[in-house]
């Protein structure tokens, strides 16, 4: 490997072409592209001197490449995983990782296998009010958590409209997969997979093909119940809005975007720093400044992280690895069937849905 990861940034919509300015203005990368729009590649060729390819098959053929960032429709996500990985090239994949678990469980060995870095875009765990969310609960000072609400809301579809590949099950997974998958992701950092998924609801309100909104609740053994509320066609909200609130034997816990609220009856040894009542403290506090910045802290910082375990052959990235991905996507699963048949769902037997048809590389 020479001194700068060489990185090609696969699918140029919204998420990828923040990913391409990110990874390109990051000093140890070098930069390739990839996109199956012929009008966006040609526009792009005109304006950057960055090489981007129109064929995946064709990138990987001809260039040599140390990692890729995979930010396609959610369908292409698992066949173009699997394709780096036979090259053992290193992956960051957008989430959700894959529509069908079985194949997140399959290309989380692969890479095991293949000693790749293997990492997941859900950024959440990188922002400074739910890593302290985290260490709260390791430390033991909320008490037992008796119960959870994780909810998401945002402007997405907002009308009736013609459907892109976001807002087809088959393409994108609806609102399951593209907003609660979030909350749930956090909640499978805190928790680990639910035993069991009952009374889950996947509801339409514009859309005619997929989700817009999402309720289940959750429930762990030897933990909380949580209820998850999610739902994209939500006006009252400027941008996508994520937010944890928790009940436990010794306080109350809220953490979203901005901030982490503890409530204590009794402080707790092991946190110091937190007494009795409320603490408030903001992500700006709790979010060490970014060396490499664009975008957002926790973007950045998620993008630094993959790249410095790529150039530094750790093998492996400290947050979001494909088997924390695979247990959010087993979770998702269970959501369905539960929606599906109306039983409830245990994690032992918690079947793939259906897979989605392949209708090429990009389908955009």
């Amino acid at each position: 490997m020479s001194s700068k990861v060489r990185i090609a940034v696969v699918g140029l919509g919204k998420m990828g072409l923040s990913h391409f300015a990110m990874v390109n203005a990051h000093p140890d990368a070098e930069t390739l592209a990839c996109d199956g729009s012929g009008f966006l590649v040609d526009v792009l060729s005109r304006n950057i001197a960055t090489p981007i390819h129109k064929d995946y098959a064709v990138l990987l053929e001809k260039e040599r490449l140390d990692a890729v960032v995979i930010a396609t429709p959610s369908r292409l996500h698992a066949p173009m995983v699997r394709a780096a990985l036979d090259r053992d090239i290193h992956v960051f994949c957008e989430k959700p990782f894959c529509l069908d678990w079985a194949d997140s469980a399959a290309l989380t060995e692969l890479a095991a296998e293949r000693g790749r870095v293997a990492q997941v875009g859900y950024h959440y765990r990188y922002v400074g009010a739910f890593r302290e969310m985290k260490r709260i609960l390791d430390s033991g000072a909320l008490g037992r958590v008796t119960h959870v609400l994780a909810e998401a809301y945002g402007p997405v579809v907002l009308r009736p409209k013609r459907a892109t590949w976001r807002t087809s099950k088959e393409e994108g997974g609806g609102c399951l997969y593209d907003y609660a998958a979030h909350p749930l992701n956090l909640l499978n950092w805190f928790f680990g997979t639910p035993d069991q998924v009952t009374g889950s609801v996947l509801g339409q309100v514009f859309s005619e093909g997929t989700d817009d909104e999402v309720f289940s609740t959750l429930r762990w053994n030897d933990g909380p119940t949580a209820q998850l509320s999610v739902n994209w066609s939500d006006e009252s909200y400027r941008k996508m809005s994520t937010k944890i609130a928790m009940i436990g034997t010794n306080g109350r816990l809220y953490a979203d975007r901005q901030e982490c609220q503890l409530y204590l009856r009794e402080p707790h040894d092991a946190l110091p720093g937190y007494g009795p009542g409320w603490t408030v403290k903001y992500t700006t506090e709790l979010t060490e400044d970014a060396w490499f910045y664009l975008r957002g802290e926790e973007y950045s910082a998620q993008l630094a992280e993959f790249i410095a375990a790529v150039r530094d052959g750790k093998g492996a990235a400290a947050e979001n690895s494909f088997a924390s991905a695979t247990e959010t996507d087993r979770t998702l699963a269970m959501i369905i069937e539960n929606a599906e048949t109306g039983l409830p769902v245990g994690a032992a037997r918690a079947r793939a849905p259906e897979p989605a048809k392949r209708r090429g590389w990009f389908g955009r």
